[in-house]
């Protein structure tokens, strides 16, 4: 879950520390007071794109941070999986934004746009004012049924995304079976030469890195027999026989002495070994010109092949079976042919058995959700509302099957089942969404849900209904809701509120949590905006009374 929430320099926040609580935390405020300001913060931790004129006015930088813990075995399993590792049980996020660059850090380690995404994916959902419009979007709704079926469903779409991933290479490779004999004897040719270009190469694991340290050694052998004959001249020029004949003349006084004395002996010894390994050392590593003409030449060589043909000397030998297979292939060509010909009919058999097995469990799955969905809206004032999911079939099997899938509604008794696009509102297909987020919520292992004035163009019994769906959702994990509603803002387990204030000419926002009789007064605002009578607070308080039972 989301702990912490630092912002600062960011647009109209000089500064502000958020700290989230599980449940449902609820953020209200004055419209224009900042609370897409933080939504944005959010959002720029999550890897959104990043503009400089999101950097409060006179600041060199914005910065936003965002702190989560609370792992479950699964997730923490998944951020391993991307190399990211929780310290302490804790994960944070840092994304700093100036004029000239964007730097992101996770746990102190700078990590690319790319990465952050991925990272935080798993960790927040943000579900805007108009990402309900994302029902409209070809493709949407057969992911939704698939995360509605992904304990059922999840290992045989893995499947099937593997099997579909070889049907497709086998079918490239019957592709490269399509020559004429002038074509066939070409390649059999250059696949002949590029053999016998590796195998000459001969080459060894090991052997360019044990050449490069000779390279190196040959290059500056100079240096190095200049300083080893000048360490020679350092200790030989050392007089260990005077200090030893000094050390013993003072041992007869004192023989506390004795372990100096011996370390002198230890090291005139010492001196005198090393002296003569530097004298050996000279004599075996005198330069050697053509010698080191011949480690040039094969380094160079080595490398060259490397390079021509996969970059590590293992890559290289796989190069060369694949090669070896392919020579074989087209020296027998029309048997190989035919074997490649069968072996893409048996892929494409099994692959379309499997996807036979995923359609069957999806047109389960579609009346199971489309009945819970409608049952979800039918709380939330869609009284007589059909709902369905029907599928269709695809021509070719895909990575993900070869099923097609629209939700169709009729949302009053006699009018037929029509696409959504055609038959929903914006306020309708926000209910739509949450009714679909309820129903998700026992399945989706994001912890971390953020719903951003989803309540638009809802009001009265509605607003209650749709205040114990995200309830419901937040038994289940981390909301953070953004809300003009107090039908909505007295269910919360904590309550936030935005302010926008003027001082010193210039315009700050502040987040900061509410006490109950703070909440209260919030609630009052949001009945009655300004004018806040004892009838309005007896309200509010009502409310709250209520949303505690």
């Amino acid at each position: 879950m989301l702990y912490h929430l630092h912002v600062k320099d960011l647009a109209l926040i000089d500064s502000a520390e958020v700290e989230f609580e599980p449940g449902l935390n609820i953020l209200t405020g004055e419209t224009g007071a900042g609370k897409s300001i933080l939504i944005g913060s959010i959002n720029l931790a999550l890897g959104s794109k990043a503009s400089r004129d999101m950097i409060r006015s006179g600041q060199p930088y914005g910065l936003v941070e965002l702190v989560f813990g609370d792992f479950s075995e699964e997730l923490v399993g998944k951020l391993r999986a991307l190399d990211i590792e929780p310290e302490d049980g804790q994960l944070i996020i840092r994304r700093k934004i100036s004029a000239t660059r964007s730097e992101i850090k996770i746990n102190d380690e700078t990590v690319t746009l790319a990465k952050l995404r991925k990272v935080t994916e798993l960790l927040i959902d943000i579900h805007g004012q108009h990402e309900h419009q994302s029902l409209l979007r070809d493709g949407y709704h057969l992911k939704i049924l698939d995360d509605f079926q992904q304990k059922e469903t999840g290992a045989l779409r893995a499947e099937i995304a593997e099997k579909y991933h070889d049907w497709t290479a086998l079918r490239e490779k019957l592709a490269g079976f399509d020559m004429d004999e002038a074509q066939r004897q070409r390649e059999l040719d250059f696949l002949q030469f590029e053999i016998d270009d590796i195998e000459k190469a001969a080459l060894r694991e090991g052997e360019e890195e044990e050449l490069a340290q000779k390279y190196r050694k040959y290059q500056n052998a100079q240096r190095i027999y200049g300083s080893v004959a000048r360490t020679r001249e350092i200790l030989d020029g050392v007089d260990f026989s005077s200090a030893i004949h000094e050390m013993q003349d003072a041992l007869q006084y004192d023989s506390a002495l004795q372990n100096v004395s011996d370390s002198l002996y230890d090291l005139s010894s010492i001196s005198e070994d090393t002296v003569r390994a530097l004298d050996h050392y000279m004599e075996d590593n005198e330069y050697d010109e053509e010698d080191f003409q011949l480690v040039t030449e094969r380094l160079d060589y080595i490398r060259s092949i490397m390079m021509k043909y996969g970059g590590t000397v293992a890559k290289v030998e796989d190069t060369l079976v694949a090669k070896k297979q392919r020579l074989a292939e087209l020296e027998d060509y029309d048997a190989a042919r035919s074997r490649c010909e069968k072996a893409v009919a048996k892929a494409e058999s099994v692959l379309r058995a499997r996807c036979a097995e995923l359609t069957k469990a999806r047109e389960k799955g579609a009346k199971q959700l489309s009945e819970r969905i409608r049952q979800e809206l039918s709380e939330m004032g869609f009284l007589d509302i059909r709902f369905e999911l029907p599928l269709s079939a695809l021509k070719e099997p895909g990575a993900n099957g070869m099923d097609e899938a629209h939700f169709v509604v009729s949302l009053n008794p006699g009018e037929p089942l029509r696409p959504l696009s055609e038959v929903a509102s914006g306020g309708e297909l926000s209910r739509i969404m949450l009714s679909i987020k309820t129903v998700l919520a026992d399945s989706d292992e994001i912890p971390t849900l953020i719903f951003d004035e989803i309540d638009t163009g809802i009001s009265g019994r509605t607003a209650e209904k749709v205040s114990e769906k995200l309830r419901k959702i937040a038994q289940l994990h981390q909301v953070i809701l953004i809300t003009h509603l107090p039908q909505i803002a007295a269910k919360a387990d904590q309550h936030f509120c935005i302010e926008k204030s003027v001082s010193d000419g210039h315009t700050h926002t502040r987040i900061h949590a509410l006490s109950e009789e703070e909440s209260v007064l919030e609630l009052a605002r949001l009945l009655a905006g300004g004018q806040i009578t004892d009838a309005v607070l007896a309200n509010a308080r009502e409310l709250k009374k209520l949303a505690r039972r």
